[in-house]
């Protein structure tokens, strides 16, 4: 792995480290997934997966519910999902989701990291050919039948399974998203994250010096308190 992998990996721990951050983003996904689905998790799977989500990462349970109950009062915050679609420097392709109430802001923002870093941000559906959006799926494998829990997964929609040394990453459609997570839970199985992620369909390969130019503008874009995902097609490997 080279010096942008692991100069990258150091600044995804340290933004993860600041859970204040983390806490707000997951708080903002809570309060779209209420939105967009209503209060109660056991008819929302977004809802669902934003709280097990946030469980994983220790979001004290009080928050959870303060989050849920804040995002179904009449003075919610009236947050609108909005996409950016761009190119970093050195022709890598980046997708970014973010939750906002105040578009304009956001819009200004977002451009302004794109020309300052020599990218550009493009027209809405300019990338959809190379991202697909997809359910994943992260399982601790401690304790788990791993014969059992593959024909579980296949039964359910998987398109592939990534076996680890700790834990066992799925993927799935988007529209099986859903029907995986339910299934996962009535059969108890414990997932550690359950999220839909932009996966790039081809991948660019850069030298150390071009991917920090890109790593760079990812972490800027990461920092802006509108932004919840940033998905790219640069090999990190």
């Amino acid at each position: 792995m080279g010096r942008a992998f692991e100069f990258r990996r150091a600044r995804k721990e340290k933004r993860w480290a600041n859970m204040a951050r983390v806490f707000t983003r997951l708080g903002r996904e809570i309060s779209i997934a209420v939105k967009s689905g209503g209060a109660d998790p056991e008819t929302n799977p977004r809802l669902r997966a934003a709280v097990q989500n946030a469980k994983a990462a220790n979001m004290p349970k009080d928050n959870v519910e303060n989050a849920i109950k804040k995002a179904a009062g009449k003075d919610a915050a009236d947050l609108a999902e909005v996409n950016f679609e761009g190119y970093a420097p050195h022709g890598v392709a980046v997708w970014i989701e973010t939750a906002t109430d105040n578009n304009t802001r956001t819009v200004a923002n977002i451009r302004s990291y794109f020309n300052k870093a020599g990218g550009s941000l493009g027209t809405t559906g300019s990338l959809e050919f190379i991202f697909e959006r997809k359910g994943v799926f992260v399982i601790p494998s401690e304790g788990v039948n791993m014969d059992d829990l593959e024909m579980l997964l296949i039964d359910n929609g998987a398109e592939d399974i990534q076996a680890g040394e700790t834990d066992v990453t799925v993927y799935t459609s988007f529209t099986d998203f859903a029907p995986m997570q339910k299934a996962l839970e009535q059969q108890g199985i414990k997932v550690e994250t359950a999220e839909l992620r932009r996966i790039p369909n081809n991948t660019v390969t850069l030298s150390d010096e071009q991917a920090e130019d890109v790593i760079k503008l990812i972490d800027r874009i990461e920092e802006d308190d509108d932004v919840q995902n940033v998905f790219h097609n640069m090999n990190e490997d």
